[in-house]
């Protein structure tokens, strides 16, 4: 079995009311980087899910679940 780390950025994204090149650029991502991360295509190094975390104000295990 694959190990699989599901994300909630999409919906904390929706609810603060915020673009995904708005979230890229307080980031210093790229847009392409937050849209692969929302699909669950890409997991993010632990130093951008604490930028997650901190720019959501959210810990990190409310962003993101291991399974």
């Amino acid at each position: 079995m694959k190990d699989r780390v599901l994300n909630n950025v999409y919906g904390l994204r929706s609810a603060w009311g915020i673009t995904q090149e708005e979230l890229a650029q307080a980031l210093k991502i790229t847009r392409q980087t937050v849209i692969a991360i929302e699909k669950g295509n890409y997991t993010p190094s632990v130093l951008l899910a604490l930028k997650l975390a901190k720019y959501f104000k959210q810990p990190v295990e409310k962003i993101f679940q291991f399974y």
